[in-house]
């Protein structure tokens, strides 16, 4: 049974007939949709905090799927944007992945293709926020270091053995020994493997 924590797919088409087609198909495999007739309420109302995907059709009145796939990305919107059209061309296709698309499918759908799309969709979304929690967590665990310990962290990961340390900041080995133990309560590890994983883990967050 779906949770309200499970995978969302937004899936926005004027057309009723393929909504209820698709949302039906959806549901088949444990994926909660919800469905949008008109793009520009999708715009203002879509939670943008869901783990999940979007399907956009292109074609549609008012506002294109181009153009509301523009304003996703402009937003700064992560989950990842499937594009669905009847009418497809090379152009189009080259167009909506140069705007952001995470892929471009025909209509009529192929089934199994396009849940085969959306499951890969949702398991790179879960993904990359796993990954900025991650860096989230890193950066709010280095900021509560001093000035001292953040030097002290950086030669340690370099390899320095605590009385190099020592002798590189004039410091005893007491007090680095003391700038150790506080780093390591701040990072939240309990092994040398687990601050320098701590430690990739900022400098990946700041690449």
């Amino acid at each position: 049974m779906s949770t309200p924590t499970s995978p969302l797919i937004h899936l926005v088409d004027d057309d009723a007939a393929v909504r209820d087609a698709l949302a039906l198909l959806i549901g088949t495999v444990g994926l909660r949709v919800q469905a949008w007739d008109d793009p520009q309420a999708f715009i203002e109302q879509f939670d943008r905090d869901s783990i999940g995907a979007i399907v956009l059709d292109i074609r549609m009145p008012g506002i294109s799927g181009l153009a509301v796939l523009d304003t996703l990305v402009q937003q700064g919107v992560d989950q990842p944007v499937i594009m669905l059209t009847g009418h497809g061309t090379v152009d189009l296709c080259r167009r909506a992945f140069k705007a952001g698309a995470a892929e471009f499918l025909e209509k009529p759908v192929d089934d199994e293709l396009l849940l085969d799309t959306l499951q890969g969709a949702v398991r790179t979304h879960v993904k990359s926020r796993q990954r900025h929690q991650a860096d989230r967590e890193a950066r709010e665990r280095f900021a509560l270091l001093s000035e001292r310990e953040r030097e002290v962290l950086s030669l340690i990961v370099g390899g320095l053995t605590n009385k190099e340390i020592g002798r590189a900041l004039g410091l005893s080995p007491r007090t680095v020994e003391s700038h150790r133990a506080n780093l390591f309560a701040k990072l939240g590890a309990e092994s040398l493997a687990q601050v320098i994983r701590r430690y990739a883990e900022l400098a990946e967050g700041a690449a």
